[in-house]
């Protein structure tokens, strides 16, 4: 088959079929990263406007042009390859385009500012942006779970530890336990959002210089239009500069001014100093990314296992065309888990690419910053599959009951024998107790026997129980330990969206 043209040249998604089709597909597309780079340019010229360093309608022109649909993202990126970075070709796109309309306000686009500057912000917009929508998934998770928690707090089924049966316990249980890890997820990325996103603002080399020289040219354009002595002016503004840190002409405060009034506009937060070469708020961001697909990589995992043909005990919710075979007509596959599963562990590799990243040579890097891009992307787009797809599984969980209480007969009562150890301690010894148990069970095991009856017929433990006592011994619905308590506490605990905290 003949390649198709240039244009076609795209990532459709069909490799990763987990955030395929999501609404974080969307939320990181190239589209969605122009638009935010788009966004940031918008901002920062809106925030000197603030300030009186750009003229109010040029910041107008500017935001009211600023549409991803007017330029061409393929053209871009090829044209990035010249500067290692999409933000050279898209402000010289931008900068036509806005000239067409009013070459006046085309002077002042990405004025003072620096790639790094429009791309980190733009970066921390797109996290933003893919949080709202992962944290309202979580949130969704979070609800069926405390359902379905609350719905089996007591229905038995068989705990089961380094693959085997070990004790009761209970699905509302094990349905508690996912709910505690998303909601302390989910608590941790609010944080994030709300406290870790930052805007990036140092011009050239992190000083602010580009941006403070223009403040100082608008300044001094002021003072003239005010009959004042722009000369004077600047010496008054170099000494009163000096004196209170800052650079030659740079009126005090204004870095930090401009910096808060550009977080105000992009809604991100200020960060003390510029972090173009120190790259912890990215890391931290995939960490926190990481962390919320493994818990949902854990619950996909627990499916998986919970509905083998031989155990049975969930199913996933059915779909026209899910789980379906290629060769075999008789499967129905965990797809949704296989999906989040899927994320959960490609997640892990892509964060430690941001987290070696950190090792930033001076005031930006000659590559460390550029490695970061994609794989941040792919750390977004599957986390927000990942929590899209575990809301359709989580929501639409089969349990069956009958078939967990049906297993956890399949050993004939020895899953309960650590209760009868206990027991039998205070009569044999803690040592013999176990001796005992540990002989019977055995033999039940070789013999397919119950091991009510073995107990039965042991000598060892003669008249220690009568039947009716050894059954209730042997009952696993009487050894569930603390397991309703625990349910209740997660329930109380995890009340809801706004009460969610991490343990």
């Amino acid at each position: 088959m003949a390649s198709g043209p240039a244009s076609r040249v795209v990532d459709a998604g069909l490799l990763s079929p987990v955030r395929a089709g999501t609404p974080a597909e969307a939320a990181t597309s190239d589209d969605a990263w122009l638009q935010a780079m788009l966004d940031s340019e918008a901002a920062l010229v809106r925030a000197q406007a603030s300030l009186g360093n750009v003229p109010a309608a040029a910041a107008r022109t500017i935001s009211e042009l600023a549409h991803a649909d007017r330029l061409d993202p393929r053209e871009l990126a090829v044209l990035s390859r010249g500067a290692a970075n999409p933000v050279v070709a898209l402000v010289q796109a931008f900068t036509r385009l806005v000239a067409a309309a009013d070459p006046d306000a085309a002077e002042y686009v990405h004025r003072g500012s620096t790639s790094q500057d429009i791309f980190d912000t733009a970066l921390m917009l797109v996290a933003r942006r893919t949080l709202d929508l992962l944290v309202a998934d979580l949130e969704q998770v979070a609800g069926s779970l405390r359902a379905l928690a609350e719905a089996h707090a007591g229905t038995l089924m068989a705990g089961r530890t380094l693959a085997l049966h070990a004790v009761p316990t209970t699905f509302g249980l094990k349905a508690a336990g996912w709910l505690a890890a998303v909601s302390t997820a989910t608590d941790r990325l609010k944080t994030l959002r709300s406290e870790g996103l930052f805007v990036q603002l140092g011009g050239a080399a992190g000083t602010l210089a580009g941006y403070a020289e223009y403040e100082k040219l608008h300044r001094g354009a002021r003072q003239c239009a005010a009959g004042e002595d722009p000369t004077a002016a600047h010496t008054d503004a170099h000494t009163d500069g000096r004196a209170a840190g800052h650079g030659a002409g740079l009126t005090a405060g204004y870095a930090e001014r401009l910096t808060a009034r550009f977080a105000a506009e992009t809604r991100l937060c200020a960060p003390v100093l510029p972090w173009h070469s120190h790259r912890a708020p990215v890391a931290a961001l995939a960490a926190e990314l990481a962390l919320a697909t493994g818990v949902l990589g854990k619950i996909a995992v627990d499916v998986q296992s919970m509905a083998r043909t031989e155990t049975a005990e969930v199913a996933e919710p059915t779909a026209a065309g899910r789980g379906i075979s290629s060769a075999m007509p008789q499967k129905r596959n965990p797809a949704l888990a296989t999906l989040i599963r899927s994320a959960a562990l490609q997640i892990p590799a892509y964060a430690s690419v941001l987290t070696h990243t950190m090792l930033s040579e001076d005031e930006r890097s000659a590559g460390a910053w550029h490695a970061e891009w994609q794989p941040l992307r792919e750390c977004l787009r599957l986390a927000g599959g990942a929590a899209h797809t575990a809301r359709e599984l989580v929501a639409g969980l089969e349990m069956s009951p009958g078939r967990m209480r049906a297993n956890l007969e399949l050993t004939g009562g020895l899953i309960v024998s650590e209760r009868l150890a206990a027991v039998l301690a205070p009569a044999l010894g803690k040592a013999t107790a176990k001796e005992v148990m540990g002989r019977a069970s055995a033999e039940a095991a070789a013999s397919g026997l119950p091991l009510g009856t073995v107990l039965s017929n042991d000598p060892s433990i003669a008249g220690q129980f009568d039947a009716e006592e050894l059954a209730r011994l042997l009952d696993p619905a009487e050894y569930t330990g603390a397991a309703e308590e625990l349910v209740r506490r997660s329930l109380t605990r995890y009340a809801g969206p706004s009460d969610a905290q991490g343990v």
